[in-house]
């Protein structure tokens, strides 16, 4: 994209339709219209690196490679339609900025799709150029190239990196950035003072600060704010730099700029001494803005003096103003924010000793711990949460013992889970996990806790043999450290039922799970969220071993709990409940009342949580597989395509969702006729749910006897036939032959004996199964129907017309009772030809 140059004042000044985080404009900012020109015409190759010069700084920053982004950004942002700062010293901090893009660009916000879908959206979006093409991210003080390569959008728009790590260089055009030339330094400080310094002795000034733009504008804060000559300035900075060259120090900061802060230090403590106390205290937060609110509520534990200023408002204002002026920190009033420059917070921090370091290091932690940053499960508190994220790893709050503060943390946690940013969550729980382990013991109930954190992201990210294997520690350290009905307890034991159900072992998931429900009753009663959580999860459990009508008085309960608790807090899990007693009505064979309930639930989905929240796309899901039962065909394949596409699109092939989803779909197309379309579908889709779960697990086995049904029609009943009989050995084995899903594929596998000319087998197996079916489902189940009419066809033509006659009435009264004739099964029927049976992996 080449964007049109200024044409006019008015143009310059208009504010792009998209515009976000960008910093306030330097109103001092002077010169550097060489390298801005040359920023410019660098751009158009779409990424550019502003790198300082090699010899320009040695150590940590300060020649103004982010303040020469910003005043870029203000003289063109006439030319784009999106401009989006992205903060990126820490690279999980990225995908959080690029997620809250995605609202803005017409896609469903992180709150609806998580923070790595919402992201991964986003960058497509740019890179499409829709519905923009006019687009400028801007990634500030970023570091190795490997940490965000990945989040570089190409092929439209433009990106400005800012970055200290000359490595950027090799990779794109880079624009190296240097101090101030001598005449710049000297309109910078004319300006930054007013007027109040001629030419000469800002010469001298710009000399003895080497010309480093961050050191004079502290210098000019401090000549203006207290009225100070050039000349008097110049002799605090000799004795400051005297000092500093006396003692020896390793020149990791140039000496002009360490001069320039103590100098600026000393006079803010004559001027105000508390300010310097603030000054430390934001020393230890990270580079990004710090909410006030982060110090506004005096936790116990600070020193009295912090304390004092942190709880009287006026001082504390005062304080902060003070900074701003003397610009230690810069400040935003609408943003309500006070960032430090990371050179002035190394400064502030090497000029204590260890004891204060770790003293004021410390109440920064308590700070964050008294934050208010309200539910992380809320999605109205992530951008809160977000605001504090950047400053976890530079205050280190993971080395902190201290149980409020380790609470915060594992808050942070759950608000990285809860948003979907389940890699950011990961990396996160690693960390605290090594460092309390080694503090306090892998058996605390602090590891415990975030261990446990981690099992529910490690089952997200599919890898549930590793998160069966860690939550069956934590559940033995958790009884035997906290206690059995201790919270973080009671959700490990539910969390080994939720390996158990993943393991595919139904019974022993239902067994634990009615544990979990009754120590839940036990201490929190009938009502409580946990509770209706474990409700909730043994309705699957019921469902799981084929007992609909338990699963469906189970999912009502939790349904109607949840409903009287109304809020957006609560909507997610009323929705699950819903689309479960959905679930277990179709599954118990009413899909009009399943099509009903499921077309409730999908609203309430798409009003409450959107369009591509995974629960959301769970219940588009199965209200398309009632859809098809029911025989509205043509809704059902429009629903399935677009949650199969968006499923693919947002969690990946391999994701359980995925998969559930290509299996909803190949049933749709095989019904339909689209036959080619469905074997490559359900061929691909079974295979991975081996890799996904095992080659055992009730999933695997049962989605093969979906592949059967396709070799048969398709002209191959002997290939079907293998596949059936593998299936059915597995099931046999792993549920029993009176589980719905065994009996599924005895149904289908008789259908392949009768295909293969074996009458009189397909009869004795069909026999068998149906009257299974009567008694597990009853007379008129659709599958107990799909039983005695592919055995009345079998009947007839091995000769036995009269037991034929007899279940050709019975079917054709179950038909007209439950479906009516003219629903697709009972056409089939009618004409005599063999009904398929189909299977559709629930949720875990």
């Amino acid at each position: 994209m080449a964007g049109p140059e200024k044409t006019g004042a008015t143009q310059d000044m208009r504010v792009p339709p998209v515009w976000g985080n960008v910093p306030q404009r330097n109103k001092n900012f002077t010169g550097r219209e060489e390298l801005l020109a040359a920023l410019r015409e660098g751009i158009a190759s779409q990424v550019t690196a502003v790198v300082p010069q090699p010899h320009a700084l040695h150590g940590l920053g300060g020649v103004g490679k982010t303040l020469t982004a910003v005043e870029y950004i203000y003289r063109y942002r006439h030319t784009y339609d999106v401009v989006w700062w992205i903060p990126s010293d820490q690279p999980f901090m990225v995908k959080t900025a690029l997620a809250d893009l995605a609202p803005h660009l017409g896609l469903p916000p992180a709150a609806v799709s998580g923070i790595e879908d919402a992201a991964r959206e986003v960058l497509d979006a740019l890179r499409r150029g829709e519905p923009y093409d006019k687009w400028l991210l801007v990634f500030d003080n970023a570091d190795q190239p490997e940490d965000l390569l990945d989040s570089i959008p190409r092929d439209s728009g433009h990106v400005l990196i800012t970055s200290r790590n000359h490595r950027w260089e090799s990779l794109f055009d880079a624009v190296p950035v240097d101090v101030f030339r001598r005449e710049e330094s000297v309109e910078f400080l004319t300006k930054r003072v007013r007027g109040a310094i001629s030419p000469e002795d800002a010469a001298r000034l710009a000399e003895q600060l080497g010309d480093l733009p961050l050191a004079l504008e502290q210098a000019g804060a401090l000549l203006f704010e207290r009225g100070m000559s050039a000349s008097e300035y110049l002799e605090q900075l000799a004795d400051r730099t005297s000092q500093l060259l006396s003692q020896g120090r390793p020149a990791e900061y140039p000496v002009p700029m360490t001069a320039a802060w103590s100098v600026s230090v000393a006079n803010l403590s004559e001027s105000l001494p508390e300010a310097v106390d603030l000054l430390r205290i934001c020393a230890f937060f990270g580079s990004e803005p710090i909410p006030r609110e982060a110090i506004g509520k005096a936790p116990p534990g600070l020193r009295p003096e912090v304390a004092g200023l942190i709880s009287d408002p006026i001082r504390l204002g005062r304080a902060v103003g003070e900074l701003g002026r003397y610009a230690l920190a810069r400040l935003d009033i609408p943003g309500r924010t006070i960032q430090v420059h990371r050179l002035v917070q190394k400064l502030v921090q090497d000029e204590l000793s260890p004891e204060e370091q770790e003293q004021i290091q410390h109440e920064v932690h308590l700070l964050l711990a008294a934050y208010n940053a309200g539910d992380p499960d809320d999605d109205t508190s992530w951008p809160k949460y977000g605001d504090l994220l950047g400053h976890l790893a530079p205050a280190k709050v993971s080395d902190c013992p201290t149980r409020e503060v380790r609470a915060f943390a594992i808050r942070m946690l759950r608000y990285l889970f809860s948003s979907g940013d389940y890699h950011s969550a990961q990396t996160l729980a690693d960390d605290f996990i090594e460092r309390w382990s080694a503090e306090s013991g892998s058996q605390h109930r602090d590891v415990i806790e975030v261990q446990l954190a981690q099992t529910n992201t490690l089952r997200e990210l599919g890898n549930y043999e590793e998160a069966s294997t860690l939550n069956a520690e934590i559940l033995t350290a958790s009884e035997k450290v906290l206690g059995s009905d201790h919270d973080v307890t009671l959700l490990a034991l539910r969390g080994s039922a939720a390996d158990l159900r993943a393991a595919g072992d139904f019974r022993a998931a239902l067994d634990r799970d009615r544990e979990a429900l009754r120590r839940y009753e036990d201490k929190y009663g009938p009502e409580d969220a946990g509770t209706l959580r474990a409700v909730n999860n043994l309705a699957i459990d019921y469902g799981l071993i084929s007992d609909y009508g338990r699963a469906r008085e189970l999912h009502h309960r939790s349904f109607m709990g949840w409903k009287q608790q109304e809020s957006r807090t609560v909507m997610a899990s009323m929705l699950n409940a819903l689309n479960g007693l959905a679930r277990a009505v179709r599954l118990a064979g009413d899909y009009s009342e399943a099509c009903d309930l499921g077309d409730d639930a999908y609203a309430i989905g798409l009003d409450a949580l959107g369009a591509e929240h995974n629960w959301t796309l769970r219940t588009g899901k199965d209200l398309s597989i009632a859809l098809r039962r029911y025989g509205e065909l043509e809704r059902a394949e429009e629903l399935a395509v677009q949650v199969q596409d968006r499923c693919t699109r947002l969690f990946g092939l391999d994701s359980p969702d995925t998969l559930a989803a290509a299996m909803c779909l190949s049933n749709l197309w095989r019904t339909v006729g689209r036959l080619d379309e469905a074997t490559g579908l359900v061929a691909d889709s079974a295979a991975r749910y081996t890799k996904v779960f095992s080659a055992d697990h009730p999933y695997s086995l049962a989605c093969l006897s979906n592949l059967a049904v396709l070799r048969r029609v398709q002209g191959n009943p002997q290939e079907a036939r293998k596949l059936n009989e593998r299936a059915l050995a597995g099931l046999d084995a792993k549920l029993g032959r009176d589980h719905h899903y065994s009996l599924t594929v005895a149904v289908n596998l008789a259908s392949d004996l009768a295909a293969l000319g074996e009458i009189d087998a397909a009869c004795r197996l069909g026999e068998g199964t149906l009257r299974r079916l009567h008694r597990l489902f009853g007379d008129d189940h659709p599958l107990t129907l799909t039983g005695a009419a592919n055995l009345s066809a079998d009947l007839t033509a091995a000769g036995q017309t009269e037991r034929g006659g007899e279940l050709i009435e019975q079917a054709r009264a179950g038909y007209q009772r439950t479906m009516g004739l003219n629903h697709p099964d009972a056409q089939v029927f009618l004409e005599g030809r063999h009904l398929d049976a189909d299977f559709d992996p629930p949720p875990i």
